[in-house]
């Protein structure tokens, strides 16, 4: 392991992505020589062009010299695009291949880590922080090659004609050294808080239009802007500290260039006058040394271009070392055929040192449904979270038919679930793909069928394009009803042994309830039901109802049977009953 964190950050994003394309690397790297090299042929060719053709007055070296300049541009122009050409699409490439990864990997992260990380700073990381690892490409490597084989060539050339004067023109050059170190720390910290003031103005973003009806009837347009104000004055601050750091490098070239040929001049002019050098010499080294400041130029920014590049592989990298705490076991078990029994065995949890479960033990029987009911915060979510293992108790166990769910493959056990929460998540696209996600296998039939038993079909003539009809963002172009439908028709396509439902209905208005409960009803068939539901009349009719306060299990029966107890079902039975008739 390297020393130097930067050559550390280097060294994983080679071999995590680049090294994979070292062919493509080397062919591009072959153009940048050819390209780069040109600039020292370029500079050679004034030594003939000044003596044979300029003083010496011969018409044939014209001709034969003006067809190597052309020769010369045009073979640089060809190299030069084809390089371009090449590197861009690796930059895409690599690029893509990092989000990707991140995306995937991200998603896979327990929701300790999105709870502490918002989605607009993450969003941030993907696109931002990528976004500038692309400069390794377009700038770094680039740099690398051709202005690096140029600036060989050219001195190379410099020092042919006269290494003395090769000395004089870099006499400056050691006073560099010190700027430099300075402008990249200075570049370094600036980027890494340009990058994060991005990743608040895109947390700002994310708050704001996806909760713009709040701010609307809350009247904080104001107090909104005021704040993404604030933080782009941040951004603008320190973005130009980075870029005067950038630009301090190149001027700081810029004068010690003009530095070296003063001196040359000065050290020069008495030789070619004497007649120690021609003409020609002195224009073929003045060319040399006048292009080599250039890509000397860019070889200097280069360092902050660095830094840039750095502060992003150092976020990504940091986002790719994230581990998930739950995980597949390395011996998973078999999962149960058919409707399972469901078993929570003394289940015990908590969250920042507060119970959340304490010691909870309950059955929900094969092919039957479940209710959990209780009142806000009394943990009925978390057992969907336990259940589905999206959390893991810190004591107790929780089998299916007998076998415990942290025995099974992740993906195993979440493909038995089926779950219709109160906010149904759809995505911006059309009907269909909300429906099919991805599954390209339904036979139109069976799609038919599905539609009709979720009462799709009720509404479907009404939309203009039918099942291609686009659904908005978050499916803001259907009505409540209509979204948890079609979560109802995801759930019978998924066609799963157990169906967890979540407040399915308790955010509909009565007629939509009465729809979705009876395309619940359908879905619950046969198969064993978990229901969470604050509205008790819904679930009059479950096989058990499981009481819950303050994390524990304080009472379970049915709905009759806990009536007759008289105990806190009874209370909170009531209290929705005395609600309703003052309503």
């Amino acid at each position: 392991m390297s020393n130097n964190p930067q050559q550390g950050l280097f060294r994983w994003l080679w071999h995590a992505y680049m090294a994979r394309h070292i062919g493509v690397i080397l062919l591009a790297m072959l153009f940048m020589t050819i390209e780069g090299s040109m600039l020292g042929a370029m500079s050679y060719i004034m030594k003939p062009m000044f003596d044979q053709v300029f003083v010496g007055g011969d018409s044939d070296a014209a001709v034969f010299v003006g067809f190597l300049i052309l020769g010369i541009f045009v073979l640089r122009a060809s190299a030069s695009i084809a390089q371009k050409v090449i590197l861009a699409r690796l930059s895409e490439v690599t690029a893509a291949h990092i989000r990707t990864d991140m995306i995937g990997h991200l998603m896979r992260l327990d929701g300790d880590f999105h709870a502490t990380h918002p989605p607009g700073l993450v969003m941030q990381r993907i696109e931002g922080d990528v976004g500038s690892i692309n400069q390794v490409w377009a700038t770094i490597i680039t740099g690398a090659g051709r202005d690096f084989v140029a600036v060989i060539a050219l001195m190379a050339v410099a020092v042919s004609v006269d290494w003395r004067w090769t000395l004089v023109a870099c006499i400056a050059t050691p006073f560099l050294i010190l700027p430099s170190i300075f402008v990249q720390r200075f570049v370094r910290s600036n980027a890494r808080l340009v990058r994060d003031i991005s990743a608040d103005l895109s947390t700002r973003l994310n708050e704001i239009f996806h909760g713009i009806n709040p701010i609307k009837l809350n009247t904080l347009e104001d107090y909104q802007v005021n704040r993404y104000r604030s933080l782009a004055e941040k951004r603008i601050t320190f973005q130009t500290k980075a870029v005067l750091g950038q630009g301090g490098m190149s001027g700081i070239m810029d004068v010690m260039s003009g530095i070296g040929f003063l001196a040359v001049i000065v050290y020069g002019a008495n030789e070619i006058i004497s007649g120690q050098k021609s003409v020609g010499d002195f224009m073929s080294f003045f060319t040399a040394i006048g292009l080599a400041f250039e890509p000397l130029r860019r070889l200097g920014t280069l360092s902050a271009t660095l830094q840039i590049a750095a502060a992003g592989i150092e976020r990504v990298k940091g986002l790719l070392d994230f581990k998930p705490s739950l995980l597949s076991p390395e011996n998973p078990g078999r999962a149960p055929s058919g409707a399972p029994l469901i078993e929570v065995e003394n289940v015990s949890l908590s969250y920042a040192g507060t119970d959340v479960l304490q010691n909870v033990s309950f059955t929900a029987e094969a092919g039957k449904t479940t209710a959990l009911v209780g009142a806000s915060g009394a943990g009925k979510s978390t057992i969907f979270n336990l259940l589905t293992r999206l959390v893991d108790p810190q004591s107790g166990q929780i089998t299916l038919s007998g076998v415990p769910v942290d025995s099974l493959r992740l993906e195993d056990l979440r493909q038995l679930y089926s779950v219709v929460a109160q906010d149904a998540l759809l995505f911006d696209e059309s009907l269909r793909e909300n429906i099919l996600l991805g599954q390209t296998d339904i036979a139109p039939e069976t799609l038919q069928a599905v539609l009709d038993a979720a009462h799709i079909s009720d509404f479907l003539p009404r939309l203009s394009k039918g099942l291609e009809t686009p659904v908005g963002p978050r499916g803001s172009l259907l009505s409540g009803g209509q979204r948890q439908r079609v979560a109802i028709a995801r759930a019978l396509l998924r066609d799963t042994p157990i169906l967890l439902l979540d407040e399915a209905t308790s955010a509909l208005d009565a007629q939509s309830e009465h729809t979705v409960q009876a395309a619940l009803d359908k879905l619950s068939k046969g198969r064993t039901t978990l229901v969470i539901a604050h509205r008790l009349a819904t679930i009059r009719n479950a096989d058990k109802i499981i009481v819950m306060a303050h994390g524990k299990v304080v009472e379970a029966g049915t709905h009759d049977a806990l009536m007759a107890r008289n105990g806190a079902y009874t209370e909170l039975y009531k209290m929705q009953l005395n609600d309703t008739k003052t309503a």
